[in-house]
């Protein structure tokens, strides 16, 4: 309990600017702001782990939209509605009106009348994930102040074409964990790597995400792929910006051997090039099938000229000590075990396995922090009732 008290008084001191506010992208959020979702996530853990009950809702309903696959994501954000005390609903559009037409402006209404949240996953197409999200943001604004809605509910981005925030914040977390706090991640090396798949079409939101937050706290972040596989060229420049505001550095190299040496952290991740991304998201809008199968096979050949882009034991030797912490956002492509070639080879994807798998289990608390500071303007406040209160979550 005293552990957790401390954490509310150092939430106190903080000045976050989340209330009624959706979390779309980290780099338009405050330090103030992503430091409290990091606090408020840690204190429901805390909470959790001592038996607390955090429900805030006696009802209501929380919305899921994933416009594309997910394990991780869909899991987390159904446990961070029930950990609040919501329903979970999830938006198959197959089974709504979508698929006859409906607006984003009517769906958007239709689905938010007792509704609390809308998580939305849209990575598939650049230049429109974000873009739909802010959509059905001004749909909801419209609902509310023309009294359709009693309540405007908050976006939680489950990832989009720019960000996953949900991802990058439990990546954070998982640093803060194992090396002690956030002040002790400055000048920690972090290495952001491209990686060989078997398979294309890999979102740019996770490295995107990754480089848009590390460099907000001072570390060294090392962006490496092969000649013509960027990223958003903005979202490049805004880690080389925000690296210089924080006393951090940025650099991109094409090299994954360069980017490994003496790093404390390795993220290596497939992601498919911008300029197959741009090509790609044409096609799909055009529903151009054999436009679609033509382009997977010129960018997996395009591919298999990397097959070296693979993190194995002769490369994790190359960083500091030889130990620096691997991190990825699951699944990984392993070699021998998922796929015949891919981003790491068995032997070191079990070395870093439980880490991995710890490193996803911050992502329940992360929404729930996103969706808790949303609705409460003084987040330490209602964290204090809680605590007081101290309602069991399980026994008498």
């Amino acid at each position: 309990m005293k552990k957790i008290e401390k954490k509310i008084k150092r939430l106190k001191k903080l000045k976050p600017e989340l209330f009624q506010k959706d979390f779309l992208l980290t780099w338009e959020r405050s330090e103030d702001d992503l430091k409290a979702v990091l606090l408020v996530a840690e204190i429901l853990k805390d909470m959790r782990d001592n038996n607390i009950s955090s429900k805030i809702f006696d009802s209501g309903l929380s919305v899921s939209q994933f416009r594309d696959n997910s394990t991780r994501t869909r899991f987390s954000f159904a446990s961070a509605s029930n950990m609040l005390g919501m329903e979970i609903q999830d938006l198959d559009e197959s089974k709504s009106q979508i698929a006859h037409g409906e607006t984003v402006r009517e769906t958007a209404n239709m689905i938010s009348f007792l509704s609390d949240y809308i998580g939305i996953r849209d990575d598939m197409y650049l230049g429109e994930g974000n873009k739909y999200m802010r959509e059905v943001g001004k749909a909801l604004d419209d609902g509310f102040k023309n009294g359709v809605l009693p309540k405007r509910p908050g976006i939680v981005n489950l990832q989009c074409d720019i960000d996953h925030p949900t991802q990058a914040m439990a990546d954070l977390q998982h640093l803060i964990d194992y090396f002690g706090n956030l002040e002790n991640l400055k000048g920690k090396k972090i290495a952001v790597s491209w990686a060989y798949s078997p398979s294309y079409g890999k979102p740019l939101s996770v490295p995107q995400g990754i480089i848009g937050l590390m460099t907000r706290f001072g570390m060294d972040v090392t962006l490496a792929y092969p000649k013509g596989y960027n990223l958003i060229p903005e979202v490049e420049e805004l880690a080389k910006k925000q690296a210089d505001e924080s006393g951090g550095s940025f650099k991109i190299v094409d090299s994954m051997e360069e980017s490994f040496k003496d790093a404390d952290i390795i993220y290596p991740k497939s992601w498919a090039p911008f300029h197959v991304m741009e090509k790609r998201t044409v096609l799909l809008q055009n529903k151009d099938s054999e436009g679609l199968k033509k382009l997977e096979q010129e960018a997996l050949a395009e591919n298999a000229n990397f097959k070296n882009w693979t993190v194995d034991d002769e490369k994790v030797k190359l960083t500091k000590d030889g130990k620096a912490l691997y991190m990825h956002p699951l699944p990984a492509d392993i070699s021998g075990l998922s796929c015949e070639e891919g981003e790491v080879t068995d032997k070191v994807f079990e070395k870093y396995r439980i880490d991995t798998y710890k490193e996803a289990g911050h992502k329940p608390y992360i929404i729930a922090s996103m969706m808790f500071v949303n609705k409460f303007k003084n987040p330490a406040k209602a964290l204090n009732k809680i605590l007081k209160r101290n309602k069991k979550r399980f026994g008498i």
